[in-house]
């Protein structure tokens, strides 16, 4: 493997042995700027979506989408800029507006500093069907999501570290109405969320989803209406899921108050 290369690699699977290590001992990982936002290098519109195998550097490049990808519609059926092949990174590129459905993983994949300027319907949407699908987000930020950040179909395992979201409704969600269900579990780890926003994490406790909350900062919530840990029971229907509360509960909802600090 090339060198730069290796040391690419060498450095993810490092961020992932932090989180993994912070959620086992409890610790959080150092603090640092998730919200420093790249200014983009150049622009490009695409108006159909850009397959990425592999690894895939894009040098804070900014795309953003046309003709069928440029409608700027909530629309769920529609395409992604970006759709990344089983164990593909995409890495150093801005998603700009309009975003269309942002990124899908067809399985095990890392985003590196992807940055989502105004979120279309979600800015990423994870497939894997594979228990042992790991997707990883690290570094990176979105703005303007009117509904979710990240939508986690697939099965698996979700990490995402040193990450900014601002003006969400929910950061990630485990599909509570697919029409296949897995059990699901997600890490957070030195995340800055700035509101306005609704929840943090939504899981669905019948499926035995669950989240862990770690070095999680609040902005501007003076009020604490940014719910960490929504639950709900799930379906394969399609119908609209119920509600299960949101206490931490050491077994779906893994955080403690130190989790959590809000300026």
């Amino acid at each position: 493997m090339h060198k730069l290369r290796m040391r690419a690699f060498t450095g993810i699977l490092s961020a992932i042995a932090l989180t993994v290590t912070a959620l086992i001992t409890g610790t959080a990982l150092s603090t640092a700027d998730a919200a420093t936002w790249p200014t983009a290098t150049s622009s490009v519109g695409t108006g159909s979506t850009i397959s990425v195998s592999g690894t895939k550097d894009y040098g804070y490049a900014r795309y953003y989408g046309t003709g069928d990808l440029g409608t700027g519609s909530q629309d769920e059926d529609q395409g992604p800029i970006f759709e990344l092949a089983d164990g593909a990174t995409l890495k150093n590129v801005i998603i700009g507006s309009p975003a269309a459905d942002g990124v899908h993983c067809l399985g095990s994949c890392t985003l590196q500093n992807v940055w989502w300027e105004d979120v279309g319907e979600d800015a990423a949407t994870f497939l894997g069907s594979s228990s042992s699908t790991v997707h990883t987000v690290y570094g990176g930020g979105a703005k303007e999501a009117s509904d979710k950040v990240f939508q986690f179909n697939g099965a698996g395992k979700l990490v995402i570290t040193k990450f900014a979201a601002k003006n969400f409704g929910t950061l990630v969600r485990s599909c509570g109405n697919c029409k296949t269900q897995y059990k699901r579990s997600i890490i957070l780890n030195t995340v800055e969320v700035t509101y306005k926003g609704s929840r943090i994490a939504g899981i669905n406790t019948n499926y035995g989803d669950s989240v862990a909350l770690r070095a999680i900062t609040i902005i501007g919530d003076t009020s604490k209406k940014i719910i960490p840990c929504q639950k709900y029971i799930g379906n394969n229907t399609g119908a609209e899921p119920t509600t299960n509360g949101t206490s931490a509960d050491g077994t779906y909802c893994n955080y403690s108050t130190s989790d959590i600090t809000y300026q």
